[in-house]
């Protein structure tokens, strides 16, 4: 077997264990990242895949477009290029490249969730699992041939970061148990079924909106979907209220409006949903920390006033 000369390539954390095992076991010549973005005081914020580069002393390439700057990659005469949420498309000149090829660790089950955000649209549509693929890259997004898969349950507790960190550590194991049969041949190579291809496009502002039409299950898996970021909200006398945790609640008010305050429990506020009601347990007003409901509701003078009204 020919020495490996690996790049990889990613940007946030969810590649860091994947990386840091490559680099460990084999050695990682160079990461290639999306370019530093400034805080919003102006400070630069180095991703997690280039703070572990450099603190390791590995080279790292931040192209603004890959499509157009690529050649000095090619340079670094990589035979394997692992790609983990780049967050750019990789240019068919770089993907016919290396030796054993172009591969990537995508957060679902392939072909189900293609695209950026699998992990929260796999919450938010209520998925009962979920898992990682092991694929060998193309063109087109997220369709190339499935090399291994591995699922994932998620469980009822489970929000996006939870799963997000589940998933992460899968990626990890499966794509190192799997690279021995992409060098010896070995590996099989399985066209995705078009018919059943979804996606998990990311997160717009709007899917971040809570809709009181919907159903108890519906909502709440938004929440779960949501949590840690970027977060599902809703409006409150015109000011947004980031909504990070709620249950299902046992009462459905025939006479409430949808989205209506109904009530004040001992953990949370319930709320009016399409078919039932959610139990509010911790939120964030605009401008405030994150607390529980009942820190919330002991905030407010007169506790009484917050029964009727209506989350937007």
């Amino acid at each position: 077997m020919d020495t490996l000369r690996i790049i990889f390539m990613g940007t946030p954390e969810f590649g860091l264990p994947a990386l840091k095992e490559l680099n460990e076991k084999y050695g990682v010549k160079a990461v290639v990242c999306q370019p530093d973005k400034p805080s919003n005081r102006g400070v630069i914020n180095y991703s997690p895949i280039k703070k572990y580069a450099l603190e390791n002393n590995i080279k790292v390439y931040q192209p603004i477009k890959l499509s157009e700057d690529f050649v000095d990659i090619l340079k670094e005469n990589p035979n394997l290029i692992i790609t983990c949420a780049y967050g750019q498309i990789i240019p068919d000149d770089l993907l016919r490249y290396p030796m054993y090829g172009c591969i990537n660790i995508h957060a679902s089950l392939l072909p189900k969730l293609r695209g950026g955000a699998p992990i929260h649209r796999a919450i938010m549509e209520g998925y009962n699992e979920t898992g990682i693929t092991i694929m060998k890259m193309s063109s087109k997004l997220d369709a190339g041939d499935i090399i291994s898969q591995r699922k994932v349950i998620i469980e009822d507790t489970d929000n996006v970061g939870t799963l997000h960190d589940k998933l992460s550590i899968v990626g990890k194991e499966l794509l190192m148990e799997t690279i021995p049969s992409i060098i010896n041949r070995t590996a099989t190579y399985t066209k995705q079924d078009e018919s059943m291809a979804t996606y998990g496009w990311n997160i717009k502002k709007e899917d971040e909106r809570i809709d009181y039409q919907e159903t108890t299950r519906e909502i709440v898996n938004k929440i779960r979907g949501l949590n840690p970021w970027p977060g599902a909200y809703s409006l409150l006398s015109g000011r947004i209220v980031k909504i990070w945790n709620a249950r299902y609640g046992n009462n459905y008010y025939s006479d409430a409006l949808n989205g209506q305050i109904t009530n004040l429990y001992s953990d949370g506020i319930g709320v009016k949903t399409q078919n039932g009601e959610i139990i509010i347990t911790e939120l964030q007003l605009e401008g405030k920390r994150r607390m529980s409901a009942n820190e919330f509701v002991n905030g407010v003078v007169n506790k009484e006033v917050l029964v009727g009204r209506i989350f937007e």
